[in-house]
């Protein structure tokens, strides 16, 4: 994993060596710090613990951005701060855990399974679209766009962007095409995103932090993906460059295709 990397006031990141998936550090009062999605190999988590240990910075709360098991690690070394997810993701990890065990399992071998995806659907979801705690304001943006329960985080001081696995550079929208309208998901998770006011940063859970102009760019970019593969005829996208990507987007394109009813 690289090392923590301040792209704001008190908002670190850093990347894993694992399909660019990010881990993002933001500080809070008193050396405690909110910590979304930590990296994903065992060895970088050892990393992440020791890099935050150095800075005086201990995780105090946690969030999984969605129920994918690169999103849904820990380690004894960051501590037994709580972790918390929207209802709909913590209900995933439980139904489909053997299914993501095998995915860590196959992908990310050793860590501790007794850790892996314990994680709470944070209280008052419905009424209050935030995570508690004693820092800097952390809104939630809710949906089911690429995964059910799939929650971005929203820092209006210093407006980054917190995206989950949506509004990347080196990825193809990813449809959940196990739900019953992946599209309608799909865009309505963007709208939701692109109504957020005052975003300066985007950090996407796999890809590269970018600013305001690309947050937009990269809103487009996936709309117009949508756009294309509504019409069901083979097309290409810059962002299709591996092989499992390249699966991913012939499943969207039968998904579209399939008769209806």
């Amino acid at each position: 994993m690289a090392r923590l990397t301040e792209i704001a006031s008190g908002v670190l990141v850093a990347t894993s060596s694992f399909a660019l998936t990010t881990t993002t550090v933001i500080a809070g009062s008193a050396g405690g710090c909110l910590l979304i999605d930590p990296g994903v190999q065992v060895a970088e988590l050892a990393e992440l613990a020791s890099e935050l240990a150095a800075r005086a910075l201990r995780p105090v709360v946690a969030w999984s951005t969605h129920p994918h098991w690169d999103h849904v690690l820990w380690s004894r070394e960051l501590g037994d701060a709580p972790r918390y997810a929207a209802p709909a993701a913590v209900s995933i990890t439980e139904t489909e855990r053997d299914g993501m065990v095998e995915g860590v399992q196959n992908s990310a071998p050793g860590h501790d399974l007794a850790l892996f995806g314990r994680l709470t659907a944070l209280p008052e979801m419905d009424t209050a679209p935030a995570i508690g705690w004693d820092g800097p304001e952390a809104r939630l943006i809710v949906h089911d766009a690429h995964a059910p329960g799939h929650g971005a985080v929203f820092l209006p001081e210093t407006g980054v962007i917190v995206a989950g696995d949506m509004c990347s550079d080196v990825e193809i929208p990813l449809l959940d095409t196990m739900a019953d309208d992946a599209f309608g998901d799909y865009r309505t998770g963007l709208a939701r995103l692109a109504a957020v006011s005052g975003v300066r940063q985007v950090v996407p859970g796999h890809g590269h932090v970018g600013d305001a102009a690309e947050f937009r760019r990269r809103l487009a970019a996936d709309s117009a993906y949508l756009d294309a593969l509504a019409l069901g005829e083979p097309f290409e996208d810059p962002r299709i460059t591996e092989g499992w990507m390249r699966e991913a987007h012939d499943s969207h394109l039968r998904y579209v295709r399939r008769p209806a009813g």
